[in-house]
């Protein structure tokens, strides 16, 4: 007979069977009754009949669902409602914020154990009835004659989505914030107890390691931490059995999350000297792989892994064969770990993108920092998040009008050194790197702030202490190092055996590469070479190379040239030796100029007189040390007219007949404006000491012949303008030397020797080593401005009168044309950036203007 119920089959039974079904039915809900209140009379033995009488009838299945419901019912007034009851306290709807801090600040946490231990403990009441319905049902079908293959096991799933469903639909909406902040402080105290068995017995002792395999903590830690973890494997087993699973899998893998985000922010901090992940790596395999190694075997889940299986491969991280104090982790527990692996690379990947400015800026001491930066890339491959975040703080922190060019360069150098180690190719340094050299080149003296890192060996910190890895002299020295062996490769001398090897190590270029860049040009691209981009053409750097060297020889009191000839050498391979010409014919003046100096030093050998009695004016030639140039090969140098002393003047004759005697028929032109002379000044009580320029120092010797004198006599007797001379004398005045008083007009002041001390202690300044501070307007050399300016201004009625024809025209036709007619001398061979400076200087003077783009005549 059918265990299904058809009710076409009533009308066919009598009443006295109709009778008989409603009083078993009765009686059956009697005893289900009985048995959800715990009835101690004993209905147990009275199921079995009663069932098997109500299965003949065909009513197995409306039993069934009779029984389930009543569970559901006893469930909801005797358990469920009991259970939320407990948190109603804790849970303040009308007031969500406040109830929040009241759960994470004093919620006690035996709260949750203890429901969660009497509504589980009334689930296991009712799988017991549910079980003695289960005995009944097959004690009826092994009475019975026919063959059944009926699965009850349904009953149980049935009931076990019931109590899920109950508990779902009644769930309070911030019951997985309880259970996250359960989980969070119970493996904070996990933590905690590890620490402190760590600093006790873990100091990477191979003794702490039994058979290889694990830590060994003293015996109370590793009670106190099992006993821990038996609580939480309850919590986790209780809730899974309410339906829960999701939840608290959910609940405790946002509580390891959190922890282990916190201990990323601990280990990583503001230090960026110290590497972080090895001992992040280690802290997770230590505690919350321990930890979940633990709570699975607690739980029941797979362990220990399949030696038969292959392991466990994954792109983000490789897996040791065996984990200490694991041995060999089952895939749930690699899982696990390539999880908290991948986030924890994620998250101090985040924290160093979010300082990789100040990271850079301590660059190399940041080294560590940026050696995990790279790590973290290489597995999460987010090298776009380090892009768009650094270029928005480039923007905001440096490419700043309150920002020196001086600093943006050496934080750009920082950058070229720090990328290129995280990525070798160059890719994402291109994209970096772009917006500091479009914003380096609106500025005018970014080409000498360069010229001044590729010469100064601090990097162009004058006085500074800033990081010597910051001086481009570094890369011109690993140029020079390196040069051999690039030569030797391009010239296709690597072996067979090293090409292989080249072969096996070559990456493809990452997505995010210019396909209009080949790799092996990128991989050529060095400091200097980009530094040479910033400027647009290596032409202008040495060019102001060469201004710049000029100034500093010029000014130069002796003869030692090392560093300069050191420095050209570097740039000679880097440039080239044409491009160096005229600086290498510059250095070899100063040699020639020493011997030269040397030997009509030695054939004269005694002091020169001025006139025809010796006195205190007689000059030695001693103290005479000539720079003799060669003038076609200098800058332009810059003139002044100056009366120097007689005695000064006939030791310059002097000097030019012996040297036309030596070098016949050469002949020597002084430029008297140029030069340092060193001055010892004798005053009544003080003697002080100065190195100052030919022009100051022919102002202050006049002072020997009288003690004061007004700006325009004294500007007459030195031939120089009186505006001039107000100017220069402001040096001495500054000294305490001189003190300027009016004079007959408010234009002509009088200057006049200080012989008090008193006066010039006012000025607080010490008595020896005074240097003069070279102003920009006293500059020896010509600039590469003003040469441009100069050389320009030949093209100019060219350039009038081509817009006189076309009206307008854009600054790619004016510069084409000009290419195009101006081939012989002087032969137009100016850049863009250079044509556009000289044309803004025409709009400045009034001669032209711009519109649109195009330029015309001023109307």
């Amino acid at each position: 007979m059918a265990m299904l119920f058809d009710p076409g089959a009533l009308d066919s039974l009598s009443e006295d069977a109709i009778s008989d079904i409603l009083h078993d039915w009765a009686h059956f809900c009697s005893l289900t009754t009985s048995l959800l209140s715990r009835s101690q009379d004993g209905p147990h033995s009275q199921l079995g009949p009663t069932v098997a009488s109500l299965c003949d009838r065909g009513l197995a299945f409306l039993l069934q669902d009779h029984f389930l419901l009543s569970l559901e019912e006893a469930f909801k007034r005797s358990a469920v409602k009991k259970f939320w009851q407990q948190f109603d306290s804790y849970f303040d709807a009308s007031a969500i914020e406040k109830a929040k801090f009241h759960v994470q600040e004093s919620w006690p946490e035996e709260i949750l154990t203890k429901s969660l231990e009497q509504i589980c403990s009334e689930k296991r009441s009712q799988e017991n009835c549910l079980l003695l319905l289960i005995e009944a049902l097959k004690s009826y079908e092994q009475s019975s004659k026919e063959e059944r293959n009926t699965d009850h096991s349904q009953l149980i799933s049935r009931y076990q989505l019931m109590v899920s469903s109950v508990l779902l639909t009644t769930l309070p909406w911030d019951f997985p914030d309880v259970l996250r902040i359960y989980f969070k402080k119970k493996l904070e105290e996990l933590n905690s107890m590890m620490a402190d068995g760590d600093n006790d017995e873990l100091d990477i002792n191979t003794d702490n390691f039994p058979n290889d395999a694990g830590y060994s903590y003293m015996d109370t830690s590793m009670y106190e931490c099992n006993g821990l973890v038996m609580q939480i494997g309850k919590v986790v087993s209780d809730l899974r059995s309410l339906g829960f699973t999701s939840m608290a899998e959910d609940a405790y893998s946002s509580a390891i999350f959190l922890l282990l985000k916190a201990k990323v922010n601990e280990l990583a901090g503001d230090d960026y000297r110290v590497p972080v992940l090895w001992s992040l790596k280690k802290w997770i395999r230590a505690v919350p792989l321990q930890f979940l190694h633990d709570l699975l075997g607690y739980l029941g889940d797979s362990i220990e892994g399949e030696k038969d299986s292959p392991s466990v491969k994954s792109p983000l991280a490789s897996q040791p064969s065996s984990v200490p104090g694991i041995g060999i982790p089952s895939e749930a527990l690699v899982r696990w770990q390539l999880r908290l692996e991948y986030f924890a690379y994620e998250t101090l990947q985040d924290l160093r993108i979010g300082k990789l400015f100040e990271i850079i800026v301590d660059y190399p001491d940041s080294s560590p920092a940026i050696e995990d930066l790279k790590r973290c890339l290489e597995y999460t491959g987010q090298h776009s998040k380090l892009v768009d975040s650094f270029i928005s703080s480039l923007k905001y922190r440096l490419l700043t009008a309150g920002a020196s060019t001086n600093d943006i360069l050496h934080q750009y150098v920082s950058t070229i050194k720090a990328l290129r180690t995280i990525d070798p190719a160059g890719v994402f340094l291109e994209a970096v790197g772009e917006p500091i050299r479009d914003y380096l080149r609106g500025r005018k003296d970014t080409i000498k702030c360069i010229v001044t890192m590729l010469t100064d060996g601090n990097g162009g910190n004058s006085g500074s202490s800033g990081n010597a890895g910051d001086s481009l002299l570094e890369e011109l020295n690993r140029d020079a190092e390196n040069q051999d062996g690039a030569e030797f490769e391009e010239d296709g001398g690597t072996d067979e055996k090293q090409a292989w090897l080249n072969a096996e190590r070559w990456e493809p270029d990452p997505v995010e590469a210019d396909p209009l860049k080949g790799s092996r040009n990128r991989r050529k691209i060095d400091i200097l070479e980009l530094m040479v981009g910033i400027i647009g053409s290596k032409d202008q750097l040495v060019n102001e190379y060469r201004v710049m060297l000029a100034e500093k020889l010029l000014n130069k009191s002796d003869y030692d040239i090392d560093s300069e000839i050191r420095t050209l050498e570097l740039l000679k391979i880097h440039f080239g030796e044409s491009s160096m010409q005229k600086c290498e014919i510059m250095l070899n003046d100063l040699i020639d100029s020493k011997r030269t100096n040397a030997n009509i030093k030695a054939t004269l050998g005694k002091s020169v007189a001025t006139g025809p009695e010796q006195g205190e004016t007689d000059v030695s030639l001693d103290i005479l040390d000539a720079t003799i140039l060669s003038s076609n090969f200098w800058p332009p140098i810059q003139e002044e007219e100056l009366n120097i002393p007689c005695s000064v003047d006939q030791l310059l004759s002097d000097y030019g007949k012996r040297f036309h005697e030596i070098k016949a028929p050469r002949k020597l032109m002084w430029k008297k404006n140029l030069g340092t002379v060193k001055l010892e000044l004798q005053f009544e009580d003080r003697g002080m000491q100065f190195t100052v320029s030919p022009v100051h120092a022919a102002i202050i010797m006049q002072f020997q012949e009288k003690p004061s004198w007004n700006s325009k006599s004294l500007a007459a007797e030195i031939g120089m303008p009186a505006d001039a001379l107000n100017r220069r004398i402001a040096f001495w005045i500054s000294k305490g030397v001189l003190t300027e008083s009016a004079g007959a007009g408010h234009d002509d002041p009088i200057f006049t020797i200080v012989d008090s001390m008193s006066d010039f202690n006012k000025n607080g300044l010490a008595s020896e080593g005074c240097q003069l501070m070279e102003e920009e307007s006293e500059r020896s050399v010509a600039s590469v401005e003003e040469q441009l300016i100069k050389e320009m201004t030949v093209f100019e009625k060219f350039i009038l009168g081509l817009l006189t024809n076309y009206g307008t025209a854009t600054l790619d036709k004016i510069h084409n044309t000009l290419k195009m007619f101006c081939t012989s001398e002087p032969t137009y061979d100016k850049s863009l950036h250079q044509l556009q400076s000289f044309l803004s200087d025409l709009i400045s003077e009034e001669k032209l203007e711009m519109r649109d783009g195009s330029y015309s005549l001023k109307k």
